[in-house]
């Protein structure tokens, strides 16, 4: 193979890759915005709750916003996506100790993980944060937006 169609071989992955990485980018975004915009409609009361009953400030609930509404959406677009999803991750490990602790272990009846929507979550936003935005992205391939 000749060094012209290797570096044109090696273009067409990097292509691919930029292509993969806007869909995990907006597959991720998409699915935590939307329950962000649920939360939007209802409000923060029950994470407020939840809180205050593990002897925290419930003002805090109200970061839900950032965590489930502008992160996602700074992911979709591609802006500061590697510091939106790392957001998004830190969003996700909370809820999965204030609400699901007593599910880490427990399995549906169809026998998947009674937190594979949660995990999808978290380690979906985990490989947005640690692959970045990619071309196909607002900021395109600026690394300080990325």
């Amino acid at each position: 193979m000749s060094y012209a169609s290797s570096k044109t071989t090696d273009t067409v992955i990097a292509r691919h890759d930029d292509v993969g990485k806007l869909v995990l980018r907006v597959a991720v975004g998409m699915l935590v915005l939307l329950h962000g915009i649920s939360k939007l409609s209802t409000g923060p009361g029950f994470i407020v709750k939840m809180l205050q009953a593990h002897g925290l400030p419930g003002a805090i609930g109200y970061l839900v916003y950032i965590g489930e509404v502008l992160a996602p959406a700074l992911m979709i677009l591609g802006l500061w996506t590697r510091p939106a999803a790392a957001v998004v991750v830190i969003n996700m490990i909370v809820a999965l100790l204030l609400v699901h602790t007593g599910q880490f272990f427990a399995m549906t009846s169809q026998g998947g993980w009674a937190l594979e929507l949660q995990g999808l979550y978290l380690f979906g936003a985990l490989a947005v944060m640690l692959l970045g935005a990619g071309r196909y992205a607002v900021a395109g391939l600026q690394r300080g937006l990325n």
